[in-house]
């Protein structure tokens, strides 16, 4: 299970820190990520990071966004800076199974049957 927070709405340039609380994940076969999803627009994987903190992201958020996690707290985190409006979206975390090689397999894991996802938390940038 995942459960995240931390959404809310924000001006072009702030910034928001959203965590996802998960719950009975195997860090040896599985990973975290971060997907978001807009009205209209395709789903678009966001970042993700595996058990050794190797890290991969959108290209539409490098240098911008930070993935991490804790794993003791079981909890993922995502720093987003520099937001825009075009960061404006449903955001999700999702548990897939690895090995993890970069995002686009991040989002197409995130259709398989073991793959869990949470049910997303809001993100609003307004200019």
């Amino acid at each position: 299970q995942v459960v995240e927070s931390g959404g809310g709405s924000v001006q072009g340039g702030g910034s928001l820190r959203l965590s996802c609380a998960a719950s009975g994940i195997t860090y040896n076969i599985y990973y975290m990520g971060w997907f978001r999803q807009a009205p209209g627009k395709e789903r678009e994987g966001v970042a993700a990071i595996d058990k050794d903190d190797i890290s991969t992201y959108a290209d539409s958020v490098k240098g911008r966004f930070t993935i991490s996690q804790d794993r003791a707290k079981n909890t993922l985190y995502l720093q987003m800076d520099s937001l825009t409006p075009e960061d404006t979206a449903m955001y999700f975390c999702a548990i897939v199974p690895g090995p993890m090689t970069n995002i686009m397999t991040f989002t197409m894991r995130l259709d398989w049957p073991s793959s869990i996802r949470g049910q997303g938390t809001q993100v609003t940038v307004s200019t």
